[in-house]
């Protein structure tokens, strides 16, 4: 939605989008809290995780995703609790639970658990032909610095056993995996990462400003980004755009007016 004509503004697709998502981390939204998020954001929130193992505890989890569902956004467990299911030897019970609350989706990680990689696999194969899969890469701890061919290695395995996004793990604080603990971007290692793997297929968490901005620059208006906060969906779009000081000047072309001068 656009409330006004400006021109210059990048083009965004449009729902139902398969490139330039926003994924939305619900870490216990109440019902009122949701319904009015999704009043205010809908059209801008392509996917809802509901955080890491915040769904086993939440009320009124099944109204919920409801309400999501009726909005049109895509909703789906985090993948720590995939991994409570796996390292407690309850996989049967975890795909109950996802037939029990309709979930078209699932993500698939190894971030707090020791997993071999082929049995990763294995699940992201199984789980895709139930479901549509989003496969978390990359690790929840600080100390564990993954090299760029190995991520490159991992994410297009995960991709070729069936997962339809890999998402590069930072965590809800963007402090971790594609990130320094400071929060910033490891641009070496995600430029390196983009000669390999199509940006179309990874969403990147970004839950802090200057990272969303980056990757905007650094790809476009319609990359996917994740771990977005509910109260920072609308300033996202604006960044999207070129609507806030951060992006203001980087979708206007040389025939613009007082373009202000880089200092």
């Amino acid at each position: 939605m656009r409330n006004f004509k400006l021109k210059q503004l990048p083009d965004r697709h449009a729902k139902p989008r398969n490139n330039g998502l926003t994924m939305v981390m619900d870490k216990g939204l109440s019902l009122t809290e949701a319904a009015n998020f999704i009043e205010a954001n809908s059209e801008y929130v392509d996917l809802v995780k509901l955080g890491f193992g915040t769904s086993m505890v939440s009320p009124n989890l099944a109204e919920k995703i409801k309400l999501y569902k009726e909005a049109g956004i895509r909703v789906y467990f985090g993948g720590t609790l995939f991994e409570a299911f796996i390292v407690r030897n309850q996989y049967d019970d975890f795909l109950k639970v996802i037939d029990k609350y309709k979930l078209e989706h699932v993500e698939v990680s190894d971030g707090s658990i020791e997993m071999p990689h082929n049995v990763k696999l294995e699940y992201i194969n199984k789980i895709s032909k139930h479901a549509i899969v989003l496969s978390e890469v990359g690790s929840k701890d600080v100390e564990k610095i993954i090299p760029p061919y190995q991520w490159i290695e991992l994410m297009k395995a995960e991709l070729k056993a069936g997962a339809w996004k890999v998402i590069a793990e930072a965590r809800e604080a963007g402090n971790v995996g594609v990130y320094r603990s400071s929060g910033e971007v490891r641009e070496g290692l995600v430029q390196e990462i983009l000669t390999k793997i199509d940006s179309e297929k990874i969403i990147w968490e970004a839950p802090q400003k200057a990272q969303q901005t980056y990757f905007i620059k650094l790809v476009d208006a319609n990359v996917n980004l994740g771990n977005i906060a509910p109260n920072d969906v609308i300033p996202l779009e604006t960044l999207r755009i070129g609507l806030r000081s951060d992006t203001f000047t980087f979708f206007l072309n040389k025939t613009a007016k007082y373009i202000p001068k880089k200092k």
